[in-house]
């Protein structure tokens, strides 16, 4: 069976193709369309500071209905004014005619420097070319993919199947993130962008529903500098091409479980290419007071600098990981806490395990560390993806300008 992709979905193409705005000549705008008006959802960014494509990507996606998106990488087209919001609205004008469709059926992105204006003429010219190089194949997935990179170093792309209502629902989605990784989205330099796309029958109010669930449990819970982007947008469009719906409790479950898979794979493909990361650190809190406890710990632990930097020179310093979670703002006793370091008990019940510190070392210098804190206070429990914080990430941020 060829492997899932973007357009695996039934009723979608994508496309990607070079503008020039990006130094390098490869694909920089890139665009997804739905053969018919598709359901639609999606989580914007809550920094106060937002970029043109946001404020209208908001009010475009208000109605739950979308037939395409477009989006560029490498200009952010933010803190640009009011010529900045008219470049937003030509891009999905330009998209619209490129479509056959309205441009407030299109939504748009962009990522990269901020406070410098788009180069329109590239783009106006890149759109038209998109329009015509769309297509269903995964050659074009991956083009789209290409197109929304930044600081990343690979794609990012994940896709499931799963059976509703006796039929095969197939739900995609790519990414792109690497650094000025925070995100924190609500229905919310590198920006977080995930699209998904999905065959599956759903009114707006059930994908907004389930893309709020998934997005809490994989986007927002991943952090590589815990620096909200002024850009931040994950979008779903579902064709209902399928012959599926979400008919019941049943079918909304099923298709919740697949989204948040794809989802969280995606995630945690934002933390392993962190920029200049070099291991995936996975913190689990669990038994903490209620889910917002353990969210809050767990985020908190995985912005930590200083757990960050001990998970680059596989240091099994629990003290730094055991301090975070006190200073989380929630409740928590240490006297009742395990937390444990890729399988080992490191401390418990407020005073330090005996462990072979050389040993854990060695299995701390692995492309994942598992970090496992059992509160004991309570059901909460959490995931947060992110990554160590090595020398690199110093010197690529350092030459990146404005």
């Amino acid at each position: 069976m060829a492997k899932l992709h973007l357009c695996s979905p039934a009723g979608f193409r994508a496309s990607g193709v070079y503008a020039g705005i990006k130094s390098r000549e490869v694909p920089d705008v890139g665009m997804i369309v739905s053969d018919f008006v598709a359901s639609a959802a999606a989580t914007f960014t809550t920094n106060k500071v937002v970029a043109a494509p946001v404020i209208v990507g908001r009010k475009h996606i208000a109605n739950g209905r979308l037939h395409g998106i477009v989006v560029n990488a490498g200009n952010a087209n933010a803190c640009t004014g009011k010529q900045g919001l008219a470049d937003a609205r030509m891009m999905c004008h330009l998209a619209g005619i490129a479509i056959g469709c309205d441009e407030t059926q299109v939504l748009p992105s962009s990522t990269g420097i901020i406070g410098h204006l788009l180069p329109m003429d590239k783009i106006e010219r890149a759109i038209g070319h998109a329009g015509h190089a769309l297509g269903r194949d995964r050659e074009h997935a991956l083009n789209f993919s290409d197109a929304i990179l930044t600081t990343d170093l690979v794609r990012k792309e994940a896709a499931t199947t799963v059976t509703i209502g006796g039929k095969a629902v197939t739900i995609a989605g790519v990414c792109k993130g690497s650094g000025m990784i925070g995100p924190r989205m609500a229905v919310p330099h590198a920006t977080m962008l995930a699209y998904l796309t999905t065959d599956v029958g759903a009114a707006p109010i059930q994908l907004r529903k389930a893309l709020a669930r998934a997005s809490d449990l994989s986007f927002n819970a991943v952090t590589v500098d815990d620096h909200t982007s002024t850009n931040d947008t994950c979008v779903l469009l579902a064709s209902g091409m399928a012959g599926a719906k979400l008919a019941n409790a049943r079918a909304a479950a099923a298709f919740q479980d697949a989204l948040n898979d794809v989802c969280q794979s995606l995630a945690y493909q934002i933390a392993a290419d962190g920029e200049g990361a070099t291991k995936v650190v996975k913190i689990r809190v669990k038994a903490a007071k209620d889910e917002m406890s353990a969210t809050a710990i767990a985020r908190t632990i995985a912005n930590s600098p200083l757990v960050k930097c001990a998970m680059h020179g596989n240091d099994p310093n629990w003290g730094r990981i055991v301090s975070a979670a006190g200073y989380a703002g929630v409740a928590f006793d240490p006297d009742r806490c395990t937390l444990q370091l890729q399988g080992v008990t490191v401390f418990r019940n407020g005073k330090p395990a005996e462990f072979n510190a050389a040993t854990l070392s060695k299995k701390l210098d692995a492309k994942e560390v598992d970090v496992l804190l059992d509160c004991r206070l309570g059901k909460g429990q959490a995931i947060c993806f992110t990554c160590d914080l090595s020398k690199q990430y110093v010197t690529i941020n350092a030459d990146y300008h404005t």
